[in-house]
């Protein structure tokens, strides 16, 4: 299992390159949306990529800004995309899955991730159902749009704490064709009894040979006991 620390806006907050290293981290990660709105991924790119822009040698993988989007109010989410203002200044801001591969693209991550609707907790049955179906139709979409060999692209799988949508969305993703798979939706607020059931739920709907990545967790009880469940890979 890998632990990556976090660096949402091109940094690992009070850590070095160097030290970040020492710690004995393998891959690191950053945040599609942050990085849009502030400094931009055209100067990232201008700069040689986020590797370079963070003077980080090793993997990188960035988010696809589905989860940031879920935390901000006032969002409007539609099947083209999302539309929202940024909670710094008002500006408006649109994300389509489109747009979030090729910002992706332009940040030159290793690993990057299909555009999802990440459903709040609790949520009723139907919006977690619309949800994934939502997470689908984008999934394909950024499936489509993904067009550089050199980077890896993940599915995300939603479904909030019902078991047969997770398998749904896990059936759904995997027609697609994911090189690896991520788990969504969890550790919004559901408690670690209620996530170590859904992931036992969730884990087996993947098969062994795809990495199986569950997002947003960092905890060292709650690392040993997703990983006890067959997660591989965290971010907190």
């Amino acid at each position: 299992p890998v632990f990556m620390p976090v660096g949402t806006a091109g940094a690992v907050r009070a850590v070095t390159p160097f030290e970040l290293k020492r710690t004995g981290a393998q891959i690191v990660l950053a945040n599609t949306y942050h990085l849009n709105i502030r400094p931009g991924e055209q100067l990232i790119q201008k700069a040689g990529g986020l590797h370079r822009f963070m003077g980080w040698e090793g993997p990188m993988l960035t988010d696809s800004g589905g989860f940031q989007i879920f935390s901000l109010p006032g969002v409007r989410i539609t099947d083209e995309g999302v539309s929202f203002r940024y909670e710094v200044d008002g500006t408006p801001v649109s994300l389509t899955p489109e747009k979030s591969i090729q910002i992706q693209h332009a940040l030159g991550a290793d690993i990057i991730m299909a555009f999802d609707e990440c459903a709040p907790y609790p949520c009723e049955y139907e919006v977690a159902k619309a949800a994934v179906d939502r997470t689908a139709r984008w999934g394909a979409r950024s499936k489509r749009a993904h067009t550089r060999e050199d980077q890896t692209l993940f599915g995300i799988i939603q479904g909030s704490v019902y078991a047969d949508l997770r398998k749904r969305s896990a059936a759904q993703l995997l027609d697609l064709g994911f090189e690896g798979f991520s788990i969504g939706g969890l550790s919004v607020g559901e408690g670690i009894e209620l996530m170590n059931t859904v992931l036992e739920e969730s884990v087996p709907f993947i098969p062994k040979k795809f990495p199986r990545y569950l997002m947003g967790v960092g905890l060292p009880e709650d690392l040993l006991n997703a990983v006890e469940r067959g997660i591989d890979m965290f971010d907190c």
